[in-house]
Formats: C-alpha cells, sequence, structure tokens
C-alpha cells in the first residue's frame, strides 16, 4: 500500500462527515423555507424588543452600559480557564509553569487595577 492511499483513507471520515454536515445545513434551510409562512401582516413586522412594547423611535441612540462590563467578564472568565487548567496539571509542572502563571496573574492583576482606577466596575459611570 502506498502512503497516498493510507492518507486518503485516514481522512475519508473527516470528509463523510463534512458531506453529512452540509447536507443537514442545506437541508435544514430547504425545508426551513418550505414550511415557514411567507404572509407577513402588520404585528409580524413590528419591532421585537424582548417581548415588550417598543419604546421610542427605532432611530433613537440608546445607552449600552454594559459593554465594558462584558469585555471584562470575557477576560476574567479566560483567566479563570487558563488558572483552572494550570491547577489541575500543577503537579506536573516545573518551576517554569510556575514563574510563567504567576506573571499572568500578575499582569491580570495589573489589569484589574486599571480598570478600578478608570472607573470601568463603577456600573453608574457609563
Amino acid at each position: 500500500m502506498s502512503a497516498d492511499i493510507y492518507v486518503v483513507e485516514k481522512y475519508l471520515p473527516v470528509f463523510v462527515m463534512l458531506v453529512i454536515a452540509t447536507f443537514f445545513a442545506v437541508g435544514g434551510l430547504i425545508f426551513g423555507s418550505l414550511v415557514r409562512p411567507k404572509v407577513y401582516y402588520l404585528e409580524k413586522l413590528k419591532p421585537y424588543e424582548c417581548g415588550n412594547e417598543p419604546s421610542g423611535l427605532p432611530w433613537q441612540r440608546i445607552a449600552i452600559r454594559y459593554i465594558p462590563i462584558a469585555i471584562l467578564f470575557v477576560v476574567f472568565d479566560v483567566e479563570i480557564a487558563f488558572v483552572y487548567l494550570w491547577g489541575v496539571s500543577f503537579s506536573q509542572i516545573s518551576a517554569m509553569g510556575l514563574f510563567g502563571m504567576t506573571v499572568f496573574i500578575t499582569l491580570i492583576f495589573i489589569g484589574f487595577l486599571y480598570d478600578l482606577k478608570k472607573g470601568y466596575l463603577d456600573w453608574t459611570q457609563f
């Protein structure tokens, strides 16, 4: 058996999975277009605001106060994922791993202090 045939056989399950996934994606879109209602009425064309009646004008600017908090959440959530993995493998890492995580936590803590100084954690500022 040549090396080229061996490689093709190894990737055959990946190719089959891609074909099946494409079939389900395209099939779902086609099925949805066939069964969804095509008649639009006034209630359907109204803007939807989480179950509440729309308030204000559509072009009116709104204050988005949660964006800095959301960004901080993502940053600290990723940090917790790294710290958890580091803690699980703590017995197998060397002193270099300990030093690397110490530097990582220090940088995150400096960023946290910066956020406190700038007032990003104060909800009423925004």
